[in-house]
């Protein structure tokens, strides 16, 4: 039997299986009496087809696929109870920053389909800036702003609640976006990026040639690493459900959709905690006029924490589970 025709036999258990763990992970009491044993079932069935991928395609993607299908499949099913306190602090700890690290090739493309139209949008507004206003015209009065010496961002923030609530709310709407977008397969995700990236080259751009740049920086410093990142996060999660749909890989495209939408519910945590923190430094502390060292030095921090606790956080579960599974070779039996 080759590996297709083995997939084809045995890939409808498989999502069966996987949306059975994913139900048991999230709410394992919610589930009936026929469900359970359903799960163990197909459990002990998929241990059988890891012991077969193992012995008869050993270098297929198909043999590490049924090796993490059974490894979550074991983590499901012998966990112990957890109380609802015990849940949240492993989604913060370990889930959370888990789905992080999941993410971080799609969170690269993001950061690509943001940075490059920024910087060749930068460099045509640099040299010409009646150009760059030619490529995206609605930033014709935030240029004439600059030429005027006019901080229009100082005013927009206005140093107060209603400020920072209003960029709350206007850092949300790009987040989501480029979130949501990737069930568009990912071209909103890539359009939202494109256009934000290439709003922030213009300007930017602009004000460098003005002689102005310093003064947009000094603005910007602050909650600027913290407010990209999570919209270059946000767009990662979009692309990844944009993956699920096109690549989705040894299961049906709706069992590897559920898999990336559950994926991206879990680093929303993250996004909207760090979406409230960067309209924050930017309502109250960017407008103000402080020393740049000072406004640079918070910029550092917040994003030197943010990143810290999302890279870090929860590696020595990974090791368990890493340990688990190696463990689950040794006690499957070979067929």
């Amino acid at each position: 039997m080759v590996a297709e025709d083995f997939i084809n036999a045995k890939h409808h258990a498989w999502e069966r299986l996987t949306q059975l763990t994913s139900r048991a992970q999230s709410n394992i009491i919610a589930m009936n009496a026929a469900e359970l044993q359903e799960l163990g079932r197909l459990y002990r069935q998929a241990t059988s087809d890891l012991a077969q991928a193992r012995r008869d395609f050993p270098g297929h993607p198909l043999t590490i696929y049924l090796n993490d299908l059974v490894a979550r499949g074991h983590s499901s099913i012998y966990r112990e109870r957890k109380s609802p306190i015990t849940g949240i602090k492993n989604y913060f700890l370990y889930q959370l920053p888990q789905a992080f690290r999941e993410l971080l090739p799609f969170t690269g493309i993001a950061f690509l389909a943001f940075f490059l139209p920024a910087l060749v949008a930068w460099i045509i507004s640099y040299q010409d800036p009646a150009r760059g206003v030619a490529l995206q015209p609605e930033n014709q009065g935030m240029i004439e702003l600059i030429q005027q010496e006019d901080e229009w961002w100082r005013t927009l923030n206005n140093n107060n609640a209603q400020g920072a609530t209003m960029i709350l709310s206007n850092n949300i709407m790009v987040s989501f976006q480029v979130f949501v977008g990737g069930l568009s397969l990912g071209i909103l995700s890539l359009y939202g990026l494109y256009y934000n990236g290439l709003h922030l080259g213009i300007v930017s751009g602009a004000a460098q040639n003005m002689g102005f740049a310093d003064n947009l920086w000094d603005f910007v410093a602050a909650h600027g690493p913290v407010e990209f990142s999570i919209i270059f996060l946000s767009g990662g999660a979009g692309l990844q459900l944009a993956w699920a749909i096109l690549r989705p890989g040894m299961v049906s495209r709706r069992a590897a959709l559920a898999i990336a939408a559950q994926r991206a519910f879990r680093v929303s945590g993250a996004i909207v905690m760090f979406l409230i923190l960067a309209g924050l430094i930017e309502g109250f502390i960017s407008p103000q006029y402080l020393p740049l060292w000072f406004k640079i030095a918070v910029g550092i921090i917040s994003a030197g924490s943010m990143y810290a606790y999302l890279l870090l956080a929860g590696r020595n579960v990974q090791k368990q589970e890493s340990a688990e599974a190696s463990a689950l070779k040794l006690e499957t039996p070979a067929l």
